[in-house]
């Protein structure tokens, strides 16, 4: 019976491990698309915004630029919003740039040539933390970010689980 007992607690142990850590992979996504980092023709102004719109960043994810005869400059908002590339934070202009998304938040991205910049050759992307809580990235303190061996919904039904099985296994060797 002892025997049984430690099977059933390490099945919990095991079951508790797998089903709270995070299922997360890394991805990489070409700003632009097919169309990748260019001047947006007069028509398209809005088109990296609208591709930003579309995707979810995540905290690891990776941005590949990919363009010719252009730089791509990560700046801070105003930089951004003014096109004015005068102060970047980091510059780019190998052609083919890939920039790993480290910290939650809103990252902006420019091209160093201002009326491109102006034309629309600029894109700001939101990353996520890998735990998505329910507030939002500006609102969570340093300690809510860090990840919660039983956090969302998801494990709260693991938890259910669990104790059903811890039950279950009790009321069987009471019989």
């Amino acid at each position: 019976m002892a025997s049984f007992m430690r099977f059933c607690f390490a099945t919990l142990f095991i079951l508790v491990i797998t089903s709270s850590a995070p299922a997360t992979t890394a991805e990489e996504f070409k700003v632009g698309g097919d169309e990748g980092w260019r001047q947006p023709n007069a028509n398209e102004t809005e088109m990296y915004s609208r591709w930003a719109a579309t995707k979810k960043f995540h905290i690891g994810d990776s941005l590949r630029f990919e363009y010719k005869n252009d730089t791509v400059q990560v700046v801070d908002k105003g930089g951004y919003y003014h096109c004015n590339s005068s102060h970047p934070i980091s510059v780019f202009h190998d052609g083919n740039t890939v920039i790993k998304l480290q910290q939650p938040g809103l990252v902006y991205f420019v091209s160093a040539d201002p009326d491109h910049c102006k034309n629309g050759q600029r894109v700001t992307v939101e990353v996520m933390p890998l735990h998505q809580n329910s507030q939002s990235p500006s609102q969570s303190s340093d300690a809510s970010l860090a990840p919660s061996l039983f956090s969302g919904a998801r494990s709260f039904l693991v938890v259910q689980e669990l104790v059903f099985f811890y039950v279950a296994a009790s009321a069987s060797f009471n019989m």
